[in-house]
């Protein structure tokens, strides 16, 4: 099962990063439109969930087609581009073999962020020291697969996607959660198996090592500002 990119960048620029402060760097939620929202719901998401055990023909691509933009990109942000697709085709292994587990103590959505989450880390585990730098715990890969520098807004983002592939792994991904994805910090706690005050002060701790970085780099809160 090859699990393609998404076709438009995730990680805005513009309108939808406020001051550094906030680095809200994804859509609000609120944007969800009806029949998404709809489509999401708790009830749907039982159903499918019962579809797939029982063997429904079309039910396992059903879920697959639903999830398969967001896990994908969740892994281009937590592992990079070039390891994306090995994690997406693993996290699907797991949410396909674990269903059966499912009880719906969380939102499916969640419970499947919770595994993309966890394979992306495994899989980062297992890569070689050297892939890490002991200075900012990450490469220097654009975290959306075929980034390219361009002129304007185009620049800042790949700027931004840099200094956030350069954060360490644990930071990255909290961020990537709460102020990408626009998890809340419950969610984000669940997912990441702490309690909400961890999952808070991991973020500020992240948003401000990320800010370190891009001041560093000339990004200001001015400069995100005015986009």
């Amino acid at each position: 099962m090859s699990v393609k990119p998404p076709t438009n960048p995730m990680l805005g620029v513009t309108a939808q990063v406020a001051a550094i402060d906030g680095l809200r760097l994804g859509p609000p939620r609120q944007g969800t439109d009806v029949a998404q929202a709809q489509a999401q719901s708790p009830h749907n998401d039982a159903a499918l969930v019962d579809a797939i055990r029982r063997g429904d023909v079309g039910s396992r691509e059903a879920l697959y087609h639903r999830f398969k933009k967001r896990v994908f990109a969740l892994a281009v942000r937590i592992v990079g581009a070039g390891d994306a697709e090995e994690v997406a085709q693993e996290a699907f292994i797991r949410i396909f073999r674990g269903l059966a587990k499912f009880r719906g103590d969380a939102a499916l959505a969640t419970w499947i962020y919770r595994l993309a989450v966890n394979a992306a880390l495994s899989h980062r585990s297992r890569r070689p020291p050297v892939a890490e730098s002991t200075d900012d715990g990450g490469d220097e890969a654009a975290l959306l697969p075929g980034a390219e520098p361009a002129r304007g807004d185009a620049v800042l983002r790949v700027r931004i996607e840099r200094a956030m592939a350069r954060l360490p792994t644990g930071y990255r991904t909290v961020i990537v959660l709460h102020d990408v994805e626009g998890l809340e910090h419950e969610e984000v706690a669940s997912i990441l198996g702490c309690h909400v005050g961890t999952s808070k002060s991991q973020l500020h701790k992240a948003r401000a090592r990320l800010r370190e970085m891009l001041a560093a780099d000339g990004i200001t809160a001015a400069s995100l500002q005015d986009g």
